[in-house]
């Protein structure tokens, strides 16, 4: 009788432990990828390491791998977490590791410090985000590729095109777009689009929130247009609405013409 019930007891341990195995391991496959610590700016580390390669994998993140959390990862985590309909705080803790893992599960790590410096897109993947939807389906905006442009560049243009001049003729939203394009190319400004729409204090669509706005396809065919060569602010790197600028050196700029509410300026 003894033996029945030490051999019945060891039995129910075993499913018991097992059990609790088994729930470690399913735990662990979408859990254990980052650390426990809340990462934002000032972070710094192989979690962060993981965190931008990740994003870059994606397409959001287009800044050098480092390990170090500034405003350009800050921005790439933003953007990550407006298009898949999370808290947009740039902060990322339990719940944006998740949906970031989920979202990149064939991400593996290519060397670097701390192993997590991949930066290659997703097979089959030409950088489209949010389960690689395109710019709400324009396929021109894909081919539209001369400048060697992602398809979350192109985004990301329309998004800053219809925060700033939703409301402008259209040339002027070309216009805009091209004022984008004429800081990519000059060694004054960062090197990538989504390093010229995010520096700081650039675009008041990005100070005010507007740039997470869904564009409409007037703004992507704006982009569209200002890549393919129009550029109706004639080589501008600056423009301003002079009803509401608030800085006095905008004024001190060289202005070339007005179009709709804006003048365009060097």
């Amino acid at each position: 009788m003894k033996t029945r019930l030490l051999v019945g007891t060891a039995m129910v341990m075993l499913l018991v432990f097992g059990s609790f195995m088994l729930m470690r391991s399913g735990y662990n496959e979408t859990a254990e990828t980052f650390g426990k610590a809340t990462l934002k700016v000032g972070s710094s580390g192989t979690d962060v390491y993981e965190l931008q390669g990740r994003l870059s994998y994606l397409g959001y993140f287009n800044g050098k791998i480092d390990g170090q959390f500034g405003q350009a990862t800050k921005d790439a985590v933003t953007w990550f977490q407006w298009k898949f309909g999370m808290k947009v705080d740039g902060v990322v803790g339990d719940k944006t590791k998740l949906k970031l893992w989920e979202a990149t599960k064939a991400w593996k790590p290519s060397g670097g410090s701390g192993g997590s410096s991949g930066t290659g897109t997703p097979a089959g993947n030409t950088g489209n985000s949010g389960g690689g939807a395109s710019a709400g389906g324009n396929s021109s905006l894909s081919k539209s590729n001369r400048l060697g442009l992602t398809e979350n560049d192109l985004k990301i243009m329309a998004n800053a095109v219809y925060g700033e001049a939703r409301g402008e003729p259209y040339e002027g939203q070309v216009a805009v777009a091209a004022v984008i394009l004429n800081r990519l190319k000059s060694q004054s400004f960062p090197n990538t689009i989504y390093g010229v729409i995010f520096q700081p204090r650039a675009f008041t669509a990005v100070a005010d929130g507007q740039i997470w706005l869904t564009p409409n396809e007037r703004a992507r065919q704006a982009v569209d247009d200002a890549i393919n060569g129009w550029d109706p602010s004639g080589g501008c790197l600056y423009y301003f609405n002079p009803d509401t600028a608030t800085s006095a050196w905008i004024w001190t700029r060289t202005q070339i013409k007005t179009i709709g509410k804006h003048i365009f300026c060097l």
